[in-house]
């Protein structure tokens, strides 16, 4: 086991270029399923649950190569629909499994997928659109296993889920006929997924909104296709950039995908200044005001920036309400945070309330899930002393080299073995 160690306070300087978004990736990489033919994806995030999902592709017969962020991934030999049950328990993003594989061999078997622990999050969407598309389902115990010799062309409605919608896509793009899809997903990642599959012969319109209609192709062809810049960690690098009162240029922020988060940084009185349409320069910021944040579906404020942004409340000046509105699971780092010394109080599983500012002294504390990792690491980068961060493995699942990139820009953090200071 690893732990990084981290001694504050650091002040930030020069340039960070963002990685490729895991969100994106992650059912890109599942749709070259449905592709007889080599894909060539680059900017893919070297990442822990990128890996996952290339070892659960080629345990059922996929050949690929991936070096220096570009996978070359050939899935044409796929004829296994049962991946290993004792993978895909490992990965929650392993469900983009199901519509791919599902088209592509008449069935597929995926036990319930398993993923960060930050709340509940059922199926039901990507079982009851797969069904109204002509899939037979069963279930035994948190097996799934779904068949149809052929999909039909439906009208589904999404939910607003973004792996649902993912695979109505995936499930639509080679169906006979009009697929409508309402209430859809439209983050940037899903966005990528239909623009990737559309450079490689899909028919799909609407991207960007919350109503997508798509018309059937016979194939899909082979493509080279570069995946977006991730969303979630240019935004936590803008925070930390803010939190450390910090000047900090961020290659890959693209403004379209940060509406939401930009509109806070004006509220609480953030100096930026924004270069062109994919970067942006975090300058010295003091005098933070509080605010509110309430997580909503995109174009709202991402889920995945909401406990960030609770460093920041640590440092406004006034009491800050946190509402996370899509997982009940989510506001575990706050009690990590109190450790440090914020002032918090978690009003429920959804609501809490942080007052600042207030100091942040060095803690041992844990990531409990992916997002709070990265938070936590922000906490540690503005408090006085060494924290000691555990449970690192979690924040190698969707940040690239983040305590390389950090210490690039002058942060005091490392990586040791556990053993080494226990």
């Amino acid at each position: 086991m690893e732990q990084l160690v981290i001694n504050g306070p650091n002040k930030l300087s020069g340039e960070v270029s963002v990685s490729g978004s895991k969100n994106a990736t992650l059912p890109i990489i599942a749709a070259t399923i449905l592709i007889n033919d080599q894909v060539t994806l680059k900017n893919v995030p070297k990442i822990k649950d990128v890996e996952l999902l290339l070892e659960i592709l080629k345990s059922i017969g996929a050949r690929f190569s991936f070096k220096d962020n570009l996978l070359k991934i050939d899935t044409s030999k796929i004829e296994c629909s049962d991946p290993s049950p004792e993978l895909v328990r490992k990965l929650r993003a392993s469900i983009v499994l199901i519509a791919p594989l599902l088209a592509k061999n008449k069935r597929v078997r995926i036990p319930h997928p398993g993923g960060c622990l930050i709340g509940s999050r059922p199926i039901d969407v990507h079982l009851n659109t797969l069904k109204a598309m002509g899939s037979e389902i069963k279930t035994e115990n948190d097996f799934y296993e779904l068949g149809a010799e052929s999909l039909s062309s439906s009208k589904v409605c999404c939910e607003f889920s973004v792996t649902g919608t993912e695979n109505v896509i995936m499930a639509a793009v080679l169906t006979k006929g009009e697929t409508e899809i309402s209430l859809a997903a439209a983050e940037p990642h899903v966005q990528d997924l239909c623009n990737f599959l559309n450079k490689a012969g899909a028919e799909i319109s609407g991207i960007g909104t919350h109503n997508l209609k798509i018309n059937g192709v016979q194939k899909l062809h082979n493509l080279s296709y570069s995946i977006i810049p991730d969303q979630i960690e240019s935004g936590t690098f803008a925070i930390a950039a803010i939190a450390t009162k910090s000047e900090v240029l961020i290659k890959g922020f693209i403004k379209d995908h940060h509406e939401s988060l930009l509109s806070k940084f004006d509220l609480i009185g953030v100096n930026y200044k924004i270069i062109d349409s994919n970067k942006i320069i975090i300058l010295p910021s003091h005098n933070l005001r509080p605010f509110k944040i309430r997580t909503e579906v995109y174009p709202g404020f991402p889920t995945d920036l909401q406990a960030p942004m609770a460093v920041l409340a640590t440092q406004a000046g006034g009491s800050t309400e946190i509402y996370e509105t899509i997982f009940e699971g989510r506001l575990g780092y706050i009690n990590e945070l109190s450790k440090m010394g914020a002032s918090c109080i978690v009003r429920d599983a959804h609501h809490a309330t942080i007052t600042g500012p207030t100091p942040l002294y060095g803690a041992r504390i844990t990531s409990f899930d992916l997002r709070a990792g990265a938070t936590l690491i922000i906490a540690a980068l503005i408090a006085q002393g060494e924290s000691r961060l555990d449970q690192i493995e979690i924040i190698d699942r969707g940040y690239e080299k983040i305590e390389e990139k950090f210490k690039k820009l002058g942060a005091k953090i490392k990586r040791v073995e556990l053993k080494e200071i226990e």
